[in-house]
């Protein structure tokens, strides 16, 4: 009897093991956004890269590239889903601040 109870308990161990994620499957190995507000700096690199880069054309390779110049320049990482959502706001409904940030990067050429 006290071999089946101990038999029962190592086997109950091993589905424990098998369920809990590993260290390399653990949630803080997975890609982290932040998900905080914009700052304008990041708005105007965002701008800037998408109007050079003729955005409704080619969306997807420009988000991979607005994603990696924000982390590269800022030192964060926001995922192609936000930036495409935080475009499209800046377009249609923040339309100043749109005007504001075209208007830096007229001055700045």
């Amino acid at each position: 009897m006290a071999e089946t109870e101990q038999v029962s308990d190592n086997y109950t161990n091993e589905e424990e093991e098998e369920k809990s994620p590993g260290p390399e499957t653990s949630r803080s190995r997975k890609r982290r956004f932040k998900a905080s507000n914009m700052s304008f700096g990041e708005m105007l690199e965002m701008v800037d890269i998408m109007k050079r880069a003729d955005y409704d054309g080619k969306k997807a390779k420009i988000m991979a590239k607005v994603g990696k110049s924000l982390q590269k320049n800022f030192g964060v990482r926001r995922s192609k889903d936000q930036l495409r959502k935080r475009w499209s706001d800046l377009k249609l409904r923040e339309h100043d601040q749109y005007r504001r940030i075209r208007r830096v990067l007229q001055k700045s050429k």
